[in-house]
């Protein structure tokens, strides 16, 4: 009996090395949020009179990073061209450490909130680690579901504007709560007109952000002006949409009727 060898399926075709290369230039550059990670660490723990200001600007870097590297991960088909690498692992680590762990370190750095509560920055670190593990953190229908790990945002403006530090901490945690309340959150990238309208005044906030992140107190002049603190509260438009897009598109979801289950055929 003659055998008849077949062809290989698409999917196991190995690539070429030229996409091969480009598949690792990828991932590296997703990696490059890890070294960026590390130097934050280092002024975190090194202290020194301008850490918090380079630390928050390197932060924006790394969110840069983070929305583009999936850009060009489609680009290449990364899964066809290092099928052997889990990139989207990588990226999980590297945005746990970015987005959550190292803006609470500095939240605790920066005495942000009253002395001796430190520990309870436990509470929003554990539930953004709960976030990250969740198989349906995001939504068939293009959505985030519960509070999104933006603890870089949130330790950004717990720095930069007056709030108090019992204020502060309670933010927090009530933040780390809504970690597990299943309240759709806007995702700028997806389709949707709430998140399209996000991405186009999110970019408008960018670069808001980039530029009071660049007149931040230094240490020739420590002192916030009054400019800054304005520009502050004039960026804090943003957020509050996109709290309060987020939870009217929750409350449409949980007041439109459901449709009657269908009957048992007989």
């Amino acid at each position: 009996m003659v055998e008849t060898l077949e062809s290989p399926p698409a999917a196991a075709v190995r690539p070429g090395p030229i996409r091969r290369f480009l598949g690792w230039c990828v991932h590296a550059y997703t990696a490059s949020g890890l070294a960026i990670a590390a130097v934050i660490l280092a002024l975190l723990v090194e202290g020194g009179p301008d850490a918090f200001r380079w630390s928050f600007l390197l932060m924006l870097v790394a969110v840069l990073v983070d929305a583009s590297d999936g850009t060009f991960a489609r680009a290449v088909r990364i899964k066809e061209a290092v099928p052997s690498f889990d990139g989207r692992r990588l990226d999980d680590i590297t945005d746990f450490l970015t987005y959550t762990f190292l803006p609470l370190m500095l939240v605790w750095r920066a005495g942000l909130i009253p002395p001796g509560t430190e520990a309870w920055l436990i509470a929003p670190l554990l539930a953004s680690a709960y976030g990250f593990c969740q198989v349906d953190v995001k939504t068939p229908d293009g959505y985030f579901l519960g509070f999104p790990s933006l603890w870089n945002v949130v330790a950004f403006y717990l720095y930069v504007l007056p709030i108090p530090q019992a204020a502060a901490l309670g933010i927090l945690l009530f933040l780390a709560i809504l970690t597990f309340v299943p309240v759709k959150h806007l995702y700028p990238s997806q389709p949707g007109p709430l998140n399209r309208f996000a991405t186009i005044t999110g970019i408008v906030w960018g670069v808001l952000m980039v530029w009071l992140l660049w007149i931040l107190p230094t240490s020739a002049s420590p002192e916030f002006s009054t400019a800054t603190r304005a520009l502050a509260y004039v960026s804090l438009i943003y957020p509050a949409f996109y709290m309060a897009a987020s939870w009217y598109v929750t409350l449409q979801g949980w007041l439109r009727p459901r449709p009657p289950a269908p009957s048992p055929s007989p």
